[in-house]
């Protein structure tokens, strides 16, 4: 069979997935920070085509965000302290959602906040969206200004407390969790406990580049999140190990998927879906092209649905 026959035969493969009580026509994403607030990526591909959208983080009001400079290439991905810069929600409502809506996207909303209150009140302003938004992605990587410094998503009380704050909005939530701490496990548990009907695993890795030259750090805000192929196996491997304590827990998979075959490393490990982030920056076609290689890659291993792969690694 030549190529475009194989490639016009993988039409037969089912690419739908359910994430918890949202089916998905297609297992891929854009991950939340790398594919801006609305319908910027239309220009490069059909956004129906793809699982979803999920924009850039949003807080209730306008954030300015860290210094400059915000991002720093790295040999294997990209260093980045953009610090969550946003217009609010109600701006982003007003100005953006009516082109991603136009467009044909599902849409995921990722907010954040530093405190329960601030995600309160993210999610109430998210109330009475249109249908077209699928979910609402819980950044929980934010320093808890409530209990001293450290994250919501290192500690699963935390973690319990924006959920509850969040689960009046009457969406589904998803809870991304951040791979920087020896409790993701328990964390996601409590996630669960909560009312997420999944988890996004994994954010950015924390990191630093220090210029040798001038000896001060290369982004304004000092250090940042590590992305890009570097951390696809802590991603695999965070997958694995809370698919394995957690079978019933959906996982959208994230973390250096640039390919088909990391995408599929990322199913096998646990994952029922997959988001794709610093590849954008590359290629900003890079979720549909993944996608087409993903339903080849399953026709040609006798895949006759994507869901299958969820799960599939042997021990």
């Amino acid at each position: 069979m030549g190529f475009r026959a194989a490639r016009a035969a993988a039409a037969s493969v089912d690419m739908s997935v359910q994430v918890g009580s949202v089916l998905l026509p297609a297992p891929l994403m854009t991950a939340a920070g790398t594919a801006g607030y609305g319908s910027e990526m239309s220009a490069f591909m059909d956004l129906s085509s793809i699982g979803a959208i999920v924009v850039k983080s949003l807080s209730a009001d306008p954030w300015a965000g860290n210094p400059s400079p915000r991002v720093h290439e790295t040999p294997a991905g990209m260093l980045n302290s953009v610090g969550l810069q946003g217009p609010g929600i109600a701006a982003w409502r007003e100005r953006e959602l009516p082109e991603l809506i136009d467009s044909g996207a599902r849409v995921v909303v990722s907010i954040w906040g530093r405190t329960v209150q601030e995600y309160a009140q993210a999610a109430e302003a998210l109330f009475d969206c249109p249908g077209q938004v699928i979910a609402v992605e819980v950044n929980l990587s934010c320093p808890n200004l409530d209990g001293g410094t450290h994250l919501f998503a290192h500690d699963p009380q935390a973690t319990t407390d924006v959920l509850a704050a969040c689960s009046q909005i009457g969406l589904p939530l998803w809870a991304k969790l951040s791979p920087n701490t020896d409790r993701l496990v328990e964390v996601a548990a409590a996630a669960q406990e909560a009312g997420a009907e999944a988890v996004t695993l994994v954010n950015t890795l924390l990191g630093m580049i220090i210029d040798t030259e001038t000896r001060q750090p290369l982004l304004g805000a000092g250090g940042g999140g590590l992305s890009g192929p570097a951390i696809r196996p802590v991603a695999v491997r965070a997958i694995h190990d809370v698919h394995q304590s957690l079978p019933d827990l959906p996982i959208v998979g994230v973390g250096g998927v640039a390919t088909a075959v990391d995408a599929v490393e990322l199913m096998l490990a646990g994952a029922c879906a997959v988001q794709i982030g610093t590849a954008n920056f590359v290629r900003p076609r890079s979720v549909e092209q993944i996608q087409d290689d993903l339903r080849h890659w399953c026709f040609t291993h006798g895949i006759s649905r994507v869901s299958e792969l969820t799960g599939g690694v042997k021990h």
